[in-house]
C-alpha cells in the first residue's frame, strides 16, 4: 500500500523502513546510559535549530512482583515518591528540542535519581536557552558550564512561608508555554507506543528499549516532513 501525502498517518512499510534504518544510522548513538542525537539526520529534514532545549523525566513502572527465583523485585530499579504517591521503577530522562519536539538525548535511571543530577548529560552544549521545571532550579552553573551560551530559563521558586511572590509565579506561567511541549513527547511515547510500562529486568535492556522508542517518537512526531521527502 502506498502512502498518502495528504495524510500524515499512513504511512508505508518501505518509508517506515528506510527511516528507521537513517533513524539507527544518524540519530541515536545507543549506549547504556545516554543516546545523544547527531545534528546530521536534523539538518536533512531542515529541523537543525536544537538551540532551545527543554528537560524533563517521566517515571516508568517496574513490576514490584517477588515471585521470581531470587524472590525479590529488580535490585536496579527503586521507589520514589512523588506528591503522596509512591512509584517504583526507571526514570526517563529526556532532552528535546522545544521547537520541533525532537529528543535530542535521553538518560536512562532509577526512579530515586533527581531529575537535576542527570542534566549535564541531557545538555549538547550547543543550547542559547534551557527551560525546565522546578527540579531543576538553582542549575544555573551547571548550565554555564554544559552549555556556555545558553540562558536559564527553569522555573524559579516563588512560594514562601509567609506568602507567594505572584510577579515569579507569572513568570513561570509564562515559561510553562515553552516547558509543558515535552509533555507532547511524553504523550507519544506512554500513549501511542504503550512504554508505561517496564517489561526487563535490569536497567541496561530497559534502558536499550527506551533508546528505541525515543527513535520511534522521532519518527512519529517528523512524519509530515518525512512524507514530503519521500519518493512517490
Amino acid at each position: 500500500m502506498k502512502s498518502n501525502p495528504c495524510n500524515p498517518d499512513r504511512l508505508s512499510r518501505r518509508t517506515i523502513l528506510s527511516t528507521a534504518a537513517k533513524i539507527s544510522r544518524f540519530s541515536i548513538r545507543r549506549t547504556t546510559v545516554a543516546c545523544p542525537a547527531d545534528l546530521a539526520f536534523l539538518k536533512h529534514l531542515k529541523m537543525e535549530s536544537c538551540q532551545y532545549s527543554i528537560v524533563d523525566a517521566t517515571i516508568l513502572h517496574a513490576p514490584t512482583s517477588t515471585k521470581n527465583r531470587e524472590q525479590q523485585r529488580d535490585p536496579e530499579m527503586h521507589q520514589t515518591k512523588k506528591g503522596k504517591q509512591w512509584y517504583f521503577g526507571m526514570k526517563a530522562h529526556v532532552g528535546v528540542d522545544s521547537k520541533t519536539k525532537i529528543i535530542h538525548t535521553a538518560v536512562a535511571t532509577a526512579a530515586n535519581v533527581a531529575d537535576s543530577a542527570v542534566l549535564p548529560d541531557l545538555l549538547h552544549g550547543e543550547e542559547t536557552r534551557v527551560w525546565g521545571d522546578q527540579a531543576y532550579r538553582g542549575q544555573s552553573e551547571v548550565i554555564r558550564e554544559c552549555a556556555p551560551q545558553a540562558q536559564d530559563c527553569t522555573h524559579r521558586r516563588y512560594r514562601y512561608k509567609d506568602g507567594v511572590d505572584e510577579v515569579e509565579r507569572a513568570k513561570n506561567r509564562s515559561k510553562s508555554r515553552v516547558r509543558s511541549k515535552v509533555e507532547h513527547v511524553f504523550a507519544v511515547m506512554k500513549l501511542k507506543f504503550g512504554f508505561v510500562k517496564l517489561r526487563f529486568r535490569g536497567l541496561k535492556k530497559n534502558a536499550t528499549q527506551l533508546f528505541a522508542v525515543c527513535a520511534l517518537v522521532n519518527l512519529y512526531l517528523a512524519r509530515k516532513k518525512l512524507l514530503l521527502l519521500a519518493p512517490a
